[in-house]
Formats: structure tokens, C-alpha cells, sequence
């Protein structure tokens, strides 16, 4: 295997976050830089971030307007007096 030259780099990282990563990457017989080499060779081959990024659902927030939108939509659609209708096109008609 070629060694290529390598070069220094700092990052800024949470304690916290660091500790955790260092324990489990070792555990799988990694270090953080290597991991870190990994992750950037894989944003070199894919050209972009090699993992989707977007909040767990349970994480997940919403603008007050947004929910009171929800809340709105869920009770009309409990409403057993709320006019119904079978297509867009039918709601549109006046």
C-alpha cells in the first residue's frame, strides 16, 4: 500500500461528540483521523455528502403556523358536518 504524505488539519468538534466517536471507532479498530480520511474519500467518490441528511422524525419541527394548520386539517376532517367531496375538481365547483 502507497503511504501518501499527509498534512495536518484542525477541526472543531464537541467534547462530547469527539469522546463518543473515538469510543465506538475504536471499538472498531479505527481512529478519528482515520475515519475522518474515510469519510472525506467518500465525499471525493460520491461528489457530495455519502449520507442523507435530515432530522429523525421524532426530532423533527415545525413552524406554529404549520401545526395549527394540522390541527385545523385533522378536525375538519373529523367533522361529520363538514360537506365532503369526491375529487378536486368537485371541491372547486361553486
Amino acid at each position: 500500500m502507497i503511504e501518501l504524505a499527509t498534512t495536518p488539519t484542525q477541526i472543531r468538534i464537541d467534547e462530547m461528540t469527539k469522546a463518543e466517536a473515538t469510543q465506538l471507532l475504536n471499538g472498531l479498530g479505527m481512529t478519528l483521523s482515520e475515519a475522518v480520511n474515510l469519510f472525506l474519500k467518500q465525499v471525493i467518490l460520491r461528489r457530495g455528502i455519502p449520507f442523507d441528511i435530515a432530522y429523525p422524525e421524532t426530532v423533527r419541527e415545525f413552524k406554529p403556523e404549520v401545526i395549527e394548520a394540522m390541527e385545523e386539517a385533522k378536525c375538519i376532517s373529523r367533522d361529520p358536518d363538514m360537506k365532503r367531496h369526491h375529487s378536486f375538481s368537485e371541491a372547486m365547483e361553486k
